[in-house]
């Protein structure tokens, strides 16, 4: 009985004196509602002073500094903090009864510790809370191999970019960049900096959220040039959501064995060549980023005697040293291997150079591929039945384009050999006479592969020149005749 009645004493005794002084008030809960006070809901719709829907900034990786207003509570005296505090310029804050306290550089959490202890001269057991009100203007830089390199203000942010949402605000990594050695240079307190390495290839590979590293104010994201091309990675890193704005056309050039070397400006989407020599038309939009083949549909296709295995990419990365990637767009043909078909970005040069060598198969095969012209242009004149421009397939051999154009003219024509006159890609012109047997296969010296704009010439038989000639001779003197009969 005594127990109880000591108990109630004291329990009235504090009640006095809490009424009578806040520097003897407790601030005490009990540890199931420390528990849940500390569990903070991530919206800021628990702050009557915010817009509802809004989200807050992640109180564990949010650093303060001066411009951030915050709103302060302590349990179980609702009006100890009347107003928001903005962190001044010095990084403090100016707080009742404590005066100013630095929360600069520091963590919500750490900011709420240190004020808790600073009150603890008050209050027993003071349990301080903080919510961020209204951010400061966030500066981020990020360089290297980026579309747009430069410092990104982010003002008022309700969630500070994530490396990659940086990298995507910056236009996207470019096709040159090592996105596993990526670096993070944070400024410390004490003046000094401080790197962190960031992977995001194991971000894609293995899903690992940890390298999409949260960034603070004043991170400098740093993205380096890669120093060879991984083939085995190059879809995977095309295809991530961070890479190069996909929306915007490139200027690219290419040169050699293509029908229209020079500059082009390459659209996202497949382009298709329908004669040669002229440009690709867009066929399908995509988003997928540009690639070497849809370059050289773009440019007119590849000429027949291109070697599609030494296509070479000269790549100029923001380092300002060239790179020369060989793709072998034969691996792609034969194996479908689409990793050597690699994304292009602006700038690049594509040097498609000359085959040596290429057999009979392989060259009827190339004039098959979707990178080359559905047609080409060969003018066949002369005794055959149908003379005149002809579209015949790429590479396609002399003796399908005599057919194409009907045969030979069976009265009049030499059956025996026709004259190939080619315009070469130097300006100049050659012609040579081919001995003609339609039971030949694809050979270059009796069936050659036609090239576009070459011109078949089919000459007259012995029998039909000497009966031309005749004609010729006599008909003056048919004429004559012709007259004299009219006049009598």
């Amino acid at each position: 009985m005594s127990t109880m009645i000591r108990s109630l004493q004291t329990i009235a005794f504090i009640t006095i004196l809490s009424t009578m002084s806040p520097s003897l008030a407790m601030a005490e809960i009990s540890p199931k509602e420390k528990l849940n006070s500390s569990i903070r809901s991530n919206s800021i719709a628990q702050n009557p002073n915010t817009q509802a829907g809004d989200t807050l900034i992640n109180q564990q990786a949010y650093i303060l500094g001066p411009g951030d207003e915050i709103q302060l509570t302590m349990f179980g005296q609702p009006n100890l903090f009347t107003t928001n505090y903005r962190v001044l310029v010095d990084g403090t804050v100016s707080l009742p009864l404590i005066g100013r306290v630095l929360v600069k550089g520091r963590s919500i959490g750490i900011a709420e510790r240190e004020i808790a202890k600073r009150y603890i001269r008050f209050y027993r057991r003071p349990f301080i809370t903080i919510v961020l009100v209204d951010a400061r203007v966030v500066t981020l830089a990020i360089s290297g191999e980026v579309r747009h390199p430069g410092t990104y203000p982010v003002e008022s942010p309700t969630q500070i970019p994530t490396v990659t949402q940086l990298i995507q605000l910056a236009g996207g990594a470019s096709q040159s960049a090592d996105i596993s050695q990526i670096k993070v240079r944070r400024p410390q307190e004490n003046g000094k900096e401080q790197f962190i390495s960031v992977n995001l290839l194991q971000l894609l590979q293995e899903g690992d959220l940890s390298q999409n590293l949260q960034l603070r104010d004043k991170d400098t994201v740093i993205i380096p040039t890669t120093t060879t091309v991984d083939f085995s990675n190059a879809l995977l890193i095309r295809n991530a959501s961070f890479s190069s704005d996909r929306s915007e056309p490139i200027n690219i050039a290419i040169i050699g064995e293509v029908y229209r070397p020079g500059p082009h400006t390459i659209r996202p989407g497949s382009a298709d060549v329908q004669e040669a020599g002229t440009l690709g038309n867009a066929k399908a939009a995509s988003t997928e980023l540009p690639t070497v083949t849809q370059a050289i549909q773009t440019a007119g296709g590849i000429k027949p005697e291109a070697d599609i295995r030494q296509v070479k990419v000269i790549r100029r990365p923001h380092n300002g040293n060239p790179q020369e990637i060989i793709v072998n767009l034969w691996e792609l043909l034969k194996a479908g291997d689409l990793s050597q078909d690699i994304a292009l970005q602006a700038g690049d040069t594509i040097v498609v150079p000359k085959a040596v060598g290429l057999s009979a198969a392989e060259l009827t095969e190339l004039s098959t591929i979707s990178f080359a012209p559905a047609t080409i242009d060969v003018n066949v004149v002369g005794e055959v039945k149908r003379p005149g421009i002809i579209k015949i397939q790429p590479n396609t051999p002399l003796n399908t384009a005599m057919l194409a154009a009907g045969g030979f003219d069976d009265r009049r024509a030499n059956k025996s050999k026709v004259k190939l006159i080619r315009l070469n890609p130097d300006g100049t012109v050659t012609q040579r006479e081919i001995k003609i047997d339609l039971e030949q296969p694809l050979n270059e010296e009796n069936n050659p592969a036609l090239r576009n704009n070459d011109v078949v010439v089919v000459g007259r038989s012995g029998l039909t020149k000497v009966g031309d000639n005749l004609r010729n001779i006599l008909a003056p003197i048919t004429s004559s005749f012709g007259i004299f009969r009219i006049l009598f």
